[in-house]
């Protein structure tokens, strides 16, 4: 079995780019050579910032032979019909066989296809790579038309240690490649993969990015405990600097005391964004005058003038960082506040202004839910949450809105909880993120996401697929956590409508907009009401609310039909009152009460007394939601399951009303004997006219008394 051997060697390959190249290398090469029936035992991909390849162990010289078997026209079919079938297949007639088949005797060809050469199917399909290769940008260069990520230099190419011939943009394949861009420039003539290997590595290149990624955090980890502090563990920048050093040597320097003064984050910000540096804490979690620095080359000096180097470019970098935070505070935070209203939120929403003065209207109705929340501090922090955009150091550094603003507070005078919301307002952003949990906090956090859902719905700039460029998903989760991480009782809908009357005229416009010619009149042709409309968005914003708690309680194991047994369920009856709490605490019961045998026999029960139901009512064209007649009743179980329907009817939608989940839970576990008793005892489609009827009302009447509870004709398995 022979070996394929390919890399890519170019110019510096942006190192965002670098795992999804290696990965597309791999998959385009694995599916041509299955597609073209070539076996192989293994294939390795590897990446650095110059080059790109990919080995494929245990390939065969060359494709089966093949023996195609061909079906042609029956014996009596005319002359011309067989004529055509020899000219397709290349044969004569006396070449062909004649064949008995049940559907008469027919002639069938044997067509023979040797197995092409492997290193011919390698030629074609590299070829295919190098000129549709997905980079995300992509350059040319020279007079060449083709386009790479950066310039090519060179292709390796090998088949079972002989050169593949492929030419792309000028350059021809071959077995020569480089090394190290400075310790080792001169060309290397590789036979396999193997050679390869040692070569590459012996001119300083180490090709597999996790190896890169090792020595960095080894040696970076041993530099900071060697000067008594700890690295700040940063795996995005881990994996950015090993894509930008084929041989990564990890080198500390230091900072000037004369910064250290400059809020830590700055300086984390400054260093990671601007110059891909680590930085180092004491025991404490405060910021040491440290920094490390991956370089790509080891010096006879152990890297000195590398580290005076970087000190140099560091020192103007925060002399940048410092001139804007003695800037910014020159002035109060509260008089940036003025400067949002030249910013723009959205065009149809207005400007940033407009959203604070929102949220501050919006507090009004959110803190009758959130009492522990200082009505004062939560509209001073609204006031002046989204301030620090208009700051210099926020402008420079994005990343740090909020976080600035918490330091401009408190510079002003502002007080702790005032301070924290602005910075807090803005989380959680992701899943892994810290849910605020201050009661001022979470209110902000609450009226800016709030606000900005509503405004997108009401405007009908809804996610769609995959695209979701304002970042609603995200929000919606936010919500989610703040209300259930704190246990906040909220009419989630009355919320959202309150939200809606904020926006009041100066959204009508944009809603109009929004509106399709089949939205801007109901069914009887008359135009629609626009806050009807706005209303039904709100009811489409609870449906992707619904969605998204999905989502957020999947990896707790909550299991999303069961969110949609409660959840569809209050929504369909009582939307305005949904309370994220309270779905989740049924949710939680359901699931302990489908747990338990009593649980599952009845979920049985439901859906054989739901299908017989459907059934009947399909084939005797009328319905069976009367309540049974006692009269009617033949069977002691029929008593005994009756009564039981109605106390368990009564007694769990008081519970319900209180909260009781679990007690609800635990009235439908009584129901299981009566029931099981009635399906055993009681024939259903019985001769009787009157008596199946009253029986079939009884089946409706468990399918109403159990779906008083939860939906349980949605809950799947």
């Amino acid at each position: 079995m022979s070996e394929f051997f390919l890399e890519l060697f170019s110019e510096e390959i942006p190192a965002r780019m670098q795992a999804d190249a290696a990965a597309h290398i791999e998959r385009f090469m694995t599916e041509a050579l299955k597609k073209n029936e070539l076996k192989f035992d293994e294939t390795v991909s590897f990446v650095a910032s110059r080059r790109l390849g990919l080995c494929v162990k245990g390939l065969p010289v060359a494709q089966a032979d093949l023996v195609e078997e061909k079906k042609g026209p029956a014996v009596n079919a005319p002359e011309q019909a067989l004529n055509g079938f020899l000219r397709s297949v290349g044969m004569t007639k006396d070449q062909l066989e004649v064949r008995e088949t049940p559907k008469g005797t027919f002639y069938f060809a044997s067509l023979s296809r040797k197995g092409r050469p492997t290193a011919e199917v390698l030629r074609e399909n590299v070829a295919a790579l190098l000129a549709s290769f997905p980079w995300p940008k992509s350059m040319r260069w020279a007079e060449h038309k083709e386009h790479w990520v950066r310039p090519l230099h060179a292709i390796v190419c090998l088949f079972d240690g002989a050169v593949v011939p492929v030419e792309f943009a000028g350059v021809k394949s071959g077995n020569v490649t480089y090394g190290h861009r400075f310790l080792a420039p001169n060309a290397i003539e590789v036979k396999d993969f193997a050679d390869y290997q040692k070569k590459i590595r012996e001119a300083y290149v180490l090709i597999d990015p996790e190896d890169r990624k090792k020595i960095i955090s080894e040696q970076a980890h041993a530099l900071a405990k060697q000067a008594g502090y700890r690295l700040l563990e940063d795996d995005g920048l881990l994996n950015e600097v090993a894509g930008l050093a084929e041989y990564p040597v990890p080198l500390m320097g230091k900072i000037d005391d004369e910064f250290m003064s400059v809020p830590q984050e700055v300086l984390i910000t400054s260093m990671r964004a601007n110059q891909k540096y680590f930085c180092m804490t004491d025991e404490n979690g405060k910021m040491a005058p440290r920094f490390i620095v991956v370089a790509n080359m080891k010096t006879a000096n152990d890297g000195a003038e590398i580290i005076a180097g970087n000190e140099r470019v560091l020192r103007a970098r925060l002399s940048d960082a410092r001139f804007f935070w003695d800037e910014d505070r020159k002035t109060s935070l509260a008089s940036k506040a003025d400067k949002l209203q030249a910013r723009v939120f959205h065009a149809k929403l207005g400007s940033v202004a407009d959203k604070v003065e929102r949220m501050r209207q919006l507090l009004l109705e959110l803190l009758k839910y959130i009492p522990d929340a200082d009505a004062a501090d939560a509209d001073r922090a609204a006031l002046l949450c989204k301030a620090d955009l208009s700051t210099g150091m926020v402008g420079e550094f994005p990343e740090l809105q909020g976080v600035m603003g918490r330091y401009y507070a408190r510079f002003d005078g502002e007080n702790e909880a005032v301070a924290n919301a602005i910075a807090e307002h803005y989380s959680p952003l992701g899943p892994k993120d810290a849910c605020p949990s201050d009661p001022v906090s979470v209110a902000v956090a609450l009226a800016d996401k709030i606000d900005t859902l509503v405004g997108f719905w009401l405007i009908d700039q809804k996610p769609t697929g995959s695209k979701d460029p304002f970042a609603l998903r995200r929000a919606a989760l936010g919500v989610i956590r703040l209300i259930l991480e704190n246990k906040i009782n909220m009419p989630i809908f009355q919320i959202f409508n309150a939200a809606r009357s904020v926006y009041g005229d100066s959204a009508q416009v944009a809603v109009a907009e929004a509106m399709t010619e089949s939205e801007k009149r109901n069914e009887n042709g008359e135009p629609t009401v626009l806050v009807n409309w706005s209303v039904r968005q709100m009811a489409s914003l609870m449906a992707f609310i619904a969605e998204r708690l999905k989502v957020a309680m999947k990896d707790k194991g909550v299991r999303h039909d069961y969110i949609t047994a409660v959840y569809g369920l209050a929504q369909g009856d009582h939307l305005e009152s949904i309370d994220l709490c309270r779905v989740i605490a049924r949710v939680r019961a359901l699931t302990e009460f489908l747990s338990t045998e009593d649980g599952e026999n009845l979920l049985t029960a439901y859906r054989r007394g739901a299908n017989i139901v459907r059934i009947e009512e399909g084939k005797d064209k009328c319905s069976y939601t009367e309540t049974p007649d006692k009269a009617l009743f033949e069977a002691d179980q029929e008593g005994a399951l009756f009564d039981a329907l109605t106390e368990v009817m009564l007694n769990s939608s008081k519970k319900i009303a209180s909260d009781d989940f679990e007690g609800a839970m635990g009235d439908l576990a009584k129901l299981r004997k009566p029931v099981d008793d009635f399906f055993e005892k009681v024939q259903v489609n019985c001769d009787d006219v009157q008596r199946r009827a009253n029986r079939l009302r009884m089946l409706s009447l468990i399918v109403r008394t159990m779906g008083g509870v939860a939906d349980f004709s949605v809950i799947e398995g």
